[in-house]
């Protein structure tokens, strides 16, 4: 090396170092805050290998990954490397699993996992469409210690007088997110927090959570849109930071509430959950509302996320509002309810699901238009609590009496 100074060579070798280390970083998933191994030389080689034919072939699973927040932390094979259990394929020299699980994103996100296959959104969310044959008896169990009354059911009968087609690309769309896995494990987290940027700011978008809560029989979506809240988050929009970490996030980022906010994230220092039933207090789903195991814990909760906009007075006049609609419809049902048990227990009408004009429109009643008015009640949705709720309730219990009468040949 005449005529070159010696300290040169020196830079040049430290900066050659650093280059390898980068790329060894990039390549083996060596993260500072992760308790997994590193990958090893063939796995750091499928990955490198991933974006070489990927940026290619499907370019923009690459972008969206790299613009992600994974990309910080994992590369390509700590997603798609097979755990026990999964189906395996051989893909370009390489063995990777063929459908990644919730199981997957459990290796890091355990806690989260461990939350979600705990609510609603875990094997309930399933068993409502398919029931609860798929499932082994260890996800059966885990699930009926939390959800006893989900848990033990048939597939639904409507869907399956509405055929596989209905099922397979309607209801079974949005219900998987609580499916059973062949790794043992349970649930979908790409429908929340889509591939391939898992982002948390995708999953705080109240059009997230709309994809799959909207239309007649949960109209959570239009019911926010109509709100306070809806309208104050779709004209300040610009002035939302979404992308902050769930434990750093303040009214400073999010200055009015998304779906996220209130049933998950936590906000001001407030805890955290995957649970999204965790700061509920009623089944509001159900034809007649119960109140949910732990409820009014639960409803204290959702007050504390209240109270970072609200005082108090009006957090408490707001619920006792709320809890009178729920009076109201539950008495409906109730009334309804009985007029149809009256009709299958003298043979008026068939035990058959769905072979009657009656029972659409009891169905229609509670599915619909109760769960409407509730939902509007606890959303602060007016229009759905009165015209799309109660009216039609109102207006459909006399139709009842009316039905009762003309079954019974009483007029």
């Amino acid at each position: 090396m005449k005529g070159v100074k010696w300290y040169l060579v020196v830079i040049f070798a430290i900066l050659i170092t650093l280059v390898l280390f980068a790329l060894a970083y990039a390549l083996t998933g060596m993260r500072p805050d992760s308790g997994k191994s590193r990958l090893t030389a063939e796995e750091a080689r499928a990955a490198g290998k991933c974006v070489q034919c990927h940026r290619r072939e499907t370019p923009a699973i690459v972008e969206t990954f790299e613009k992600g927040p994974h990309a910080e932390y994992i590369n390509c094979f700590d997603c798609h490397k097979p755990l026990p259990g999964q189906e395996v394929m051989e893909h370009k020299g390489f063995e990777v699993v063929r459908v990644v699980t919730a199981g997957n994103c459990a290796e890091c996100h355990a806690e989260e996992y461990r939350e979600l296959t705990r609510s609603r959104h875990g094997a309930p969310a399933w068993t409502a469409v398919m029931g609860k044959e798929p499932f082994t008896q260890a996800q059966y169990d885990y699930a009926y210690r939390y959800h006893p009354e989900a848990m033990d059911r048939g597939p639904n009968a409507l869907g399956q007088l509405e055929g596989v087609g209905a099922v397979e690309n309607g209801c079974g769309t949005c219900h998987e997110i609580g499916a059973p896995n062949a790794d043992g494990s349970v649930g979908n987290c790409n429908k929340c927090h889509l591939r391939h940027y898992f982002s948390v700011e995708e999953a705080r978008e109240p059009e997230t959570c709309g994809a799959c809560h909207l239309g007649p029989d949960h109209s959570q979506i239009e019911i926010y849109e109509e709100s306070s809240h809806g309208i104050v988050y779709r004209t300040k929009r610009g002035d939302f930071n979404l992308k902050v970490e769930p434990a750093r996030l303040t009214t400073e980022d999010m200055p009015a509430p998304t779906c996220s906010t209130c049933h998950l994230s936590g906000l001001n220092g407030g805890g955290m959950t995957h649970d999204v039933g965790e700061r509920l207090s009623y089944y509001l789903f159900a034809a007649i509302s119960a109140e949910r195991p732990g409820g009014m814990a639960n409803r204290e909760r959702m007050k504390e996320l209240c109270l970072n906009c609200h005082a108090a007075t009006h957090v408490e006049e707001f619920y006792a509002d709320a809890d009178l609609t729920l009076t109201a419809t539950n008495d409906r049902v109730a009334e309804v309810k009985a007029i149809m048990d009256g009709l299958y227990a003298d043979g008026v009408l068939t035990p058959e699901p769905f072979d009657e004009p009656a029972e659409f429109e009891y169905f229609d009643f509670w599915h619909y238009f109760v769960r409407t008015a509730k939902h509007g009640a606890y959303m602060v949705g007016a229009d759905f609590v009165q015209w799309h709720g109660n009216y039609e309730l109102l207006l459909r219990l006399h139709e009842f009496r009316d039905i009762d009468r003309e079954l019974r040949g009483l007029e």
